[in-house]
């Protein structure tokens, strides 16, 4: 139980100092989603 609890705390802390990079790859992809759609959508009335 200790080795997962270890386990947790280290991916905890590399959540937390990577958390800025994960959101803007996420605002990457969702932007690109929203203008692939919105391309669609107005290519295809």
């Amino acid at each position: 139980m200790q080795h997962v609890m270890n386990g947790y705390r280290g991916l905890s802390l590399l959540v937390s100092l990577n958390a800025d990079r994960i959101f803007s790859i996420g605002t990457v992809i969702v932007g690109l989603l929203a203008g692939a759609f919105l391309g669609f959508a107005i290519v295809n009335p």
